[in-house]
């Protein structure tokens, strides 16, 4: 099935109960419903059809609790490849009836029939082979690959005409179901490491038995170690497909290039550390006394995929060699699980939640937060993931001011190997927790923190959330200037201010006040005063994006600093904002637009 979080989408607040149901039996997902109808959801839309069009192109597996007629209209203007369609499941409004409508062998047959047995609703597949073998060939279980997916349609189509299929390779799942197998039949099923053209009337799996084994010297090119990988594979006629795992030895778990092969496999990568592969050198093909005075075992390559593959497996393609990298192949007689095996990198993902609103919250940001283990963060931000499945998350909340117990738990929980996020509101790069993780890692606290594969994910923040209340007042140069001297001293922050207001720019405050600090703030605007007019707008915008939003409009000469608040931005315009007073007031600062075009008009005249 997709990898993105499943939608149940909703119409209206009867189907809710069940929606929730639903929700619980299939992990990560979140419930869409209709804006105006109903409130207690994840996400809430405005057009039924826009929205479904929308998770269906960005590939989001779709539960209905609604007519099937209502999903087809809205995805047949949308459909156009099956090899990559999502999941769509129609629902019955009373759960009597779960219809698997697309993607039936990308995981909605599997999903359907999960939810089916989960609020006991009556299953309909209509897929042929599923109906009476119960087996979708092209869906075959986790390890292996359909090689020549173009065979599958008349291939199923003589099975249902009353062939027999034969198998070659070990494969024990095609013995679970009702299939026609016989040693003499007309069909075959192929289960085979190599690449090889497949025959009328065969299907070729490739499992995943073999493992990678690398090696290189530090700094090595990507394009060094992926071409001696691809040419490997060619050479010896192995199938990318049937690779369950990179390895090397953990001195490469900062190497670029090795994780680089993993990415271009689409594979895990998995590290073992000097005294394990010492334990493989009976076994090796090639042991080097260099390897051994360099890293503390007689092989890197070798050693590594040996010791992924146990005591059972065989090595294959002895190490391979280009100028700085090295690779070798071992087999295993049944597929690999490479999550028992060595140590992954761990990851840490630097997550800006925007301002507080779920819709602010980037795709990356939930695609990421749902495949973390382990979420940390201030316990007011995790407090903003309400709605979000936190069911199989484990939860590390902090106090204000513990910013460097935060950075640290979760680098060090990702250096275990875990998916961590650290979760920020707003940007996480503006203010924020991802100078501070960069920080540790410039001054090289631990050494395990190398482990971690570290990813910044923006947010939007509270400048731009405030702006776009407001109509444009960044239209022009801004800059943006913390007034909390807790950790910069004021005389920074002072010339700091100055700058800002003699280049007139427009200024964002942040964190412009606090219970303690009262002074910041007034002490800013005297300095700001001699380069501002009085009518120039200032703004107070406050707990964005939350229910108790509030956004405020004065100038200069008629605000009151003591509304401001932790929570608050404040806003200063330049010389050229200007403020629109109509039905719903506006702030905006033209760019300069009019100036030109009426310079071209005296041109022209």
């Amino acid at each position: 099935m997709s990898e993105y979080r499943a939608a149940i989408v909703i119409l209206n607040d009867t189907s809710l109960p069940l929606a929730q149901t639903i929700s619980r039996l299939i992990p990560n997902s979140e419930i869409h419903g209709l804006v105006k109808r109903i409130v207690d959801v994840d996400i809430q839309f405005e057009d039924t059809i826009n929205h479904l069009q929308n998770l269906f192109t960005s590939n989001r597996p779709i539960i209905g609790i609604c007519a099937s007629g209502i999903l087809i209209r809205a995805i047949a203007a949308v459909v156009s490849n099956k090899a990559k369609e999502p999941p769509v499941i129609a629902i019955g409004q009373d759960g009597s009836s779960v219809v698997p409508l697309l993607g039936g062998h990308h995981g909605a047959n599997n999903l359907a029939t999960k939810i089916a047995n989960g609020i006991g609703g009556t299953l309909a597949l209509t897929t042929a082979s599923d109906t009476k073998f119960g087996i979708a060939l092209d869906d075959p279980p986790s390890g292996y690959h359909l090689a020549n997916p173009e065979s599958l349609k008349p291939f199923v189509a003589k099975i249902l005409a009353g062939e027999n299929i034969k198998t070659e390779g070990d494969a024990p799942w095609l013995k679970t179901n009702q299939l026609p197998l016989d040693d003499t039949g007309s069909l075959s099923i192929i289960i085979d490491e190599h690449l090889r053209d497949a025959a009328p009337n065969q299907l070729i799996f490739h499992p995943e038995t073999l493992a990678l084994g690398v090696g290189c010297e530090r700094g090595c090119s990507l394009e060094e170690l992926q071409t001696l990988v691809r040419t490997t594979l060619i050479h010896y006629n192995l199938a990318a497909a049937s690779i369950a795992a990179v390895v090397s030895i953990d001195l490469k778990c900062d190497e670029p290039a090795v994780e680089a092969i993993g990415a271009m496999l689409n594979r895990p990568v998995r590290y073992f550390d000097a005294k394990r592969l010492e334990k493989e050198t009976p076994r090796l093909a090639n042991p080097s006394n260099t390897v051994f005075h360099a890293v503390g075992c007689h092989g890197v390559s070798e050693g590594a995929a040996l010791a992924a593959i146990g005591e059972h497996g065989k090595l294959i393609v002895q190490k391979q060699k280009s100028l700085r990298a090295t690779c070798a192949i071992t087999k295993s007689d049944h597929p690999l699980r490479p999550d028992i095996f060595g140590r992954g990198k761990g990851s840490l993902a630097v997550i800006g939640l925007g301002p507080g609103q779920n819709v602010w919250r980037t795709e990356e940001a939930n695609a990421l937060l749902t495949k973390a283990t382990d979420l940390v963060g201030y316990s007011g931000y995790l407090d903003l993931l309400t709605g979000f499945p936190l069911q199989s998350k484990t939860l590390h909340p902090y106090n204000l001011g513990e910013e460097t117990n935060r950075v640290e738990a979760a680098l060090d929980l990702a250096a275990e190997g875990k998916k961590v996020a650290l979760i920020c509101s707003g940007d996480p790069g503006i203010y924020a927790m991802a100078a501070l993780v960069f920080e540790h890692l410039d001054r090289g606290h631990k050494q395990d923190w190398k482990w971690v594969d570290i990813t910044v994910v923006p947010g939007i923040s509270a400048l731009q959330a405030a702006a776009a209340r407001l109509g444009a007042p960044l239209g022009h140069d801004f800059c943006a200037i913390s007034l909390s001297d807790l950790m910069t001293p004021w005389s920074v922050i002072e010339r700091r201010l100055n700058a800002a207001a003699s280049g007139d720019f427009i200024i964002a405050l942040y964190n412009p006040a606090s219970q303690k600090r009262r002074d910041q703030l007034v002490r800013a605007l005297k300095i700001l005063a001699p380069e501002r007019t009085a009518d120039t707008p200032i703004v107070a915008a406050q707990h964005l994006g939350r229910p108790q939003e509030k956004i405020s409009i004065h100038t200069f000469s008629t605000f009151d600093p003591n509304i401001v608040d932790m929570s608050t931005l404040v806003l200063i315009g330049s010389s050229e904002t200007r403020k629109i007073c109509g039905a719903r007031d506006w702030v905006y600062t033209p760019r300069g637009y009019g100036a030109k075009s009426s310079a071209k008009k005296k041109t022209a005249s």
